[in-house]
């Protein structure tokens, strides 16, 4: 396993993350708890030194498992979890977002108790919050780093705009972000920031949210959206897994098969790994696992390095590419298109 610096931290962090949305047990089709603890403990013993969680995966469910799994290992990881987003009151449609000192404090008290520990690494604010003020947001942050339950805080999926405002009430140590072969608007968006400051960058969706990991075909079917959310068809404002531009990007992807990763001899899932790795402003890639041999197959892409050849062909390759839009704008729910899609074979 790899490390690299994360930010200014003074941590070091293992280039791959295990991200936990999966084991919310609700998002990603059904999950088994005992297997996802042996899924962690497989990363742990391979190196990994970062788990990343979030009180919104599965109401709490997935902090529980995480707590499980850490029983006796809490002090082998930099833990991650959020706040901002809570469950919205009976009949009303959800999530909320509320990223007020109040609730930061009241989700950070909950998360401590379903994580079972004194203290999380890194604090993010899950998503940004359009009723409260960034100064008041970064001001609870900078709370709960003194009260010593935190020791580092940071946002995720925000603007590099709103990074921007929030830095001038108080540093922003870690960010987390989408970023996959099929989702490079963080190239342009927040990551010029983040190099200027510092800032270390948890990349998640490395494998295209499953895209990129060869186990699709054209026929593939996710069902119904409320177990799967990839059924949906849209990923983080981008239309990529719905209807004709799913089946476009199984074409691109076989390519990147057949063009990239079998001359190297690795699966797909590898060349993504290192692809996201090879961008200069991670520091992380979270992928997630729901079972020992899922997190075996991505271990080796840790170890991979892209040529500069080989990376002009995943960039031609990627113009092909159905579903992409330009704009990022997280205020927008998440699983809704985020602007007017960029044809096939044109500039992103």
């Amino acid at each position: 396993m790899r490390y690299r610096a994360f930010g200014r931290t003074g941590l070091k962090v293992s280039v791959l993350g295990f991200g936990c949305w999966p084991m919310a047990g609700d998002r990603y089709g059904a999950i088994e708890d005992d297997e996802a603890v042996k899924a962690i403990h497989r990363a742990l013993d391979r190196g990994v030194n970062c788990v990343d969680t979030a009180p919104a995966y599965g109401g709490g469910h997935s902090e529980e498992v995480v707590a499980r799994a850490l029983e006796t290992r809490r002090r082998d990881v930099i833990l991650v979890t959020k706040c901002g987003v809570k469950p919205p009151p009976p009949g009303q449609l959800g999530p909320l977002r509320d990223s007020s000192r109040a609730n930061i404090l009241r989700e950070l008290d909950a998360s401590l108790k379903r994580l079972r520990t004194d203290w999380v690494d890194v604090l993010l604010v899950h998503w940004p919050d359009a009723s409260t003020a960034f100064e008041e947001t970064m001001r609870g942050l900078e709370e709960v780093v003194t009260s010593g339950r935190v020791r580092f805080v940071g946002v995720s999926n925000f603007t590099g705009a709103m990074m921007a405002e929030c830095i001038r009430t108080r540093r922003i140590d870690v960010s987390q972000v989408g970023y996959h072969m099929f989702d490079r608007r963080q190239e342009g968006e927040t990551f010029p920031t983040c190099l200027t400051h510092g800032i270390g960058v948890m990349g998640y969706g490395s494998l295209g949210h499953g895209l990129l990991t060869g186990a699709f075909t054209a026929a593939t079917s996710f069902g119904d959206p409320a177990r799967d959310w990839r059924g949906n068809g849209v990923a983080f404002g981008q239309p990529i897994f719905r209807g004709d531009n799913f089946k476009t990007n199984i074409g691109v992807v076989e390519r990147l098969h057949q063009e990239i990763a079998l001359p190297r001899g690795v699966p797909l899932s590898q060349i993504a790994l290192a692809w996201v790795l090879g961008h200069p402003a991670i520091s992380t890639a979270l992928v997630g696992a729901r079972t020992p041999a899922e997190v075996d197959a991505n271990d080796a892409g840790t170890e991979l390095d892209l040529t500069g050849e080989e990376r002009a062909k995943i960039d031609a390759i990627l113009t092909g590419a159905a579903g992409r839009v330009r704009e990022f704008t997280p205020l927008r729910p998440a699983m809704e298109p985020w602007g007017a899609e960029i044809p096939a074979g044109g500039s992103a």
